[in-house]
């Protein structure tokens, strides 16, 4: 994955974050869901479930072929929402953790698809800050998407 700077991208300081609470950042640009990515999180992870790896036998399901793992969907948060916001000044940046997950539609291999994310939320801490994000997974050409998450993240000088 790229790491570039997208329109609607937030460059800002961990004193100014706070300030940008309710600001929308993105969208990011399309990204194409591959079989190959598929298969390499399942290979990672043990999970072979033939509804992610098994093109022939997914097409009898509801979803008329394979569909990412939700856990692939949210392993690629950090390295998305990286290019929606930049920090002049943090020395280091954590993952805390996500207050709320959901998956109300699958991700079909093939499928084209974007993040959107919402500042949240910002709480001071000794030396940083925390933040958290709304994050959503679009689709297109679908009515739902496929991810939405509060991720929370923490930055220090």
């Amino acid at each position: 994955m790229r790491m570039d700077i997208v329109p609607g991208t937030l460059i800002t300081t961990i004193t100014e974050l706070s300030r940008q609470v309710g600001q929308k950042l993105g969208p990011t640009e399309w990204e194409v869901m591959a079989q190959d990515r598929v298969n390499a999180f399942a290979d990672l992870t043990g999970d072979h479930n033939f509804i992610h790896v098994d093109p022939e036998r997914a097409r009898d399901t509801p979803f008329r072929g394979t569909i990412a793992h939700g856990f692939l969907t949210l392993s690629m948060l950090g390295s998305i929402s990286q290019r929606l916001l930049r920090f002049a000044d943090a020395g280091t940046s954590i993952n805390y953790g996500l207050n709320k997950v959901r998956f109300p539609a699958p991700l079909k291999v093939g499928a084209r698809f974007r993040m959107r994310v919402e500042l949240a939320e910002v709480n001071e801490l000794k030396g940083g800050a925390e933040a958290v994000y709304r994050l959503t997974y679009e689709v297109a050409d679908e009515p739902k998407p496929c991810c939405v998450a509060d991720l929370v993240f923490r930055y220090y000088s």
